[in-house]
């Protein structure tokens, strides 16, 4: 997998926790543990998107 395909990848999935994470925050029966660990998870993403954004490009 080229690298700009798995950047896409990795936002691709961000944008579906962001959609899960704003469902859960609207949704009363979700409890606060289960939202921390979606935020938990979208972060992750985040920070993975943004270490590889980071790293120098090879030729």
């Amino acid at each position: 997998m080229s690298l700009a395909s798995h950047l896409e990848e990795l936002q691709r999935k961000h944008g579906d926790m962001e959609r899960q994470l704003d469902q859960a925050l609207n949704h009363p029966s979700i409890d606060d543990l289960e939202i921390a660990t979606l935020k938990r998870r979208k972060l992750a993403l985040k920070d993975e998107i943004e270490k590889l954004r980071s790293q120098p490009t090879r030729h």
